[in-house]
């Protein structure tokens, strides 16, 4: 019991714990408490741009061969696309199986537009294809830095990565300075991590504060089936994805449960990006190969977000009494592949995609977007859980297929073999006493 009140994992647990007791039984106090969840996910905010420059630039380094970078890009994205189109494929399903938005009959001249006008303007740059594309790519690189903006880091990530790479010994000291750059830039983020519990606390003290303890156990249908669809995607689609590459996809949960929990109380996967590098790391795959994937799925394997695109869609259309023709359904799908590309790092991602989404499509009201605006938060948190385990994933297959990871060693990890128990120091994986650093 000692153990689990001193681990990273209790101590967010206990706090999900008080934000509720809090939030039910003192709610205009836990309402108060709003700027402990914002403000540590503003910390963690301000180390992620440089963290992922740091991984992807590295990683690339130290791949060596640049045509093996591009093959390990390559069938990451291939995946990434086959797993989205999946998602995308199974909110669609999921949403006209159980109907979700069937007979609520709202009619859209009583929904107030106003509530929609800053996520419309954001999505007006989503609108066009050719817009889209020339938005990643930033106007200088100090200001993808300075906005945030993950894509436009990767870009300019890429670029310098293979420069350096081509460069040889002759950017040795560049390289060396960049690698010292992420360990410093790591243990930042651990400094950060620490107040978890804190972030957590005011995060969901907060919401419980202002939609009642009711919110947490009646949110609804279109909740309720989000939750189910995500349940279904990671138990049947990456349990059997896990399984064909010779793993367990519930062990893997369990040995990223501390990771998880952050994630549950927080609903930003932002928190836990230096963790989660490391400890698959640890687990056995190659620094390269998680340093390439893991960023790119940051902004590119979006499978909970991709899920609640088509059911978020659908369940408005079925609110409003919108007819959608299998047209309608395929253009939904063949736009979400796009638009779901640029939602990580714009503020409230899901309500500005969706309605850059839904502009693409004349028959569904865009102003039906208010009728999920009150739940977004609770959807956030498993599009974010279900996005993290889907990167895992990714990775873990990625390697498989390069045959950069350490089969045996994976197995043991996730087996809790004590030998290899994950021990991180500084948020930087060292060995267990008696034993020696992995080589990856």
């Amino acid at each position: 019991m000692l153990k689990f009140f001193n681990s990273l994992f209790g101590r967010v647990v206990i706090a999900l714990v008080a934000g509720i007791v809090i939030g039910a039984v003192f709610p205009h106090f836990a309402q108060s408490l709003r700027p402990l969840g914002d403000g540590f996910l503003k910390l963690i905010k301000m180390v992620i741009g440089p963290i992922v420059f740091c991984v992807v630039v590295s990683g690339m380094a130290h791949a060596g061969d640049l045509r093996k970078v591009g093959r390990v890009g390559l069938k990451a994205v291939v995946y990434f696309e086959i797993m989205t189109t999946i998602a995308l494929v199974i909110g669609a399903v999921l949403a006209y199986a159980t109907r979700p938005g069937v007979g609520m009959n709202i009619d859209l001249h009583s929904l107030d537009p106003a509530s929609l006008a800053t996520y419309t303007e954001h999505a007006k740059s989503l609108k066009d294809t050719a817009g889209f594309l020339l938005k990643i790519i930033p106007d200088t690189a100090i200001n993808a830095f300075a906005t945030g903006d993950i894509l436009q880091i990767l870009v300019f990530s890429v670029l310098f990565g293979s420069a350096l790479s081509l460069l040889g010994n002759k950017a040795q000291r560049v390289s060396s300075l960049i690698d010292e750059l992420s360990q410093v830039f790591f243990r930042v983020m651990s400094f950060i991590i620490k107040l978890a519990p804190l972030g957590v606390l005011g995060a969901i003290a907060f919401t419980t504060g202002t939609y009642g303890v009711e919110s947490l156990k009646q949110l609804g249908m279109l909740v309720l089936v989000f939750y189910a669809s995500c349940i279904v995607f990671v138990v049947v689609v990456l349990g059997i994805v896990m399984r064909l590459a010779g793993f367990s996809i519930f062990k893997l949960m369990r040995y990223l449960r501390e990771e998880l929990s952050i994630v549950l109380g927080t609903a930003s996967s932002d928190a836990v990006l230096p963790q989660i590098m490391r400890k698959l790391e640890w687990m056995g795959v190659k620094d390269s190969t998680v340093g390439l994937v893991i960023p790119t799925g940051y902004s590119f394997n979006l499978d909970g977000f991709s899920i609640y695109l088509t059911l978020a869609v659908i369940f408005i259309a079925q609110a409003t009494n919108t007819p959608l023709s299998m047209h309608d359904l395929i253009v939904v799908v063949l736009v979400s592949l796009v638009t779901s590309k640029g939602a990580h790092g714009i503020p409230g991602s899901a309500i500005v995609i969706l309605a850059a989404t839904l502009s693409a499509i004349p028959a569904i009201p865009v102003l039906g977007l208010v009728l999920i605006l009150p739940v977004d938060w609770f959807v956030g948190i498993a599009r974010a859980l279900t996005n993290l385990i889907g990167n895992c994933v990714a990775t873990v297959v990625v390697a498989v297929w390069e045959n950069d990871i350490d089969r045996a060693r994976a197995r043991r990890v996730l087996n809790r073999d004590a030998a290899l128990r994950y021990v991180p120091a500084g948020d930087i994986a060292e060995p267990a006493e008696g034993q020696h650093a992995p080589a990856v």
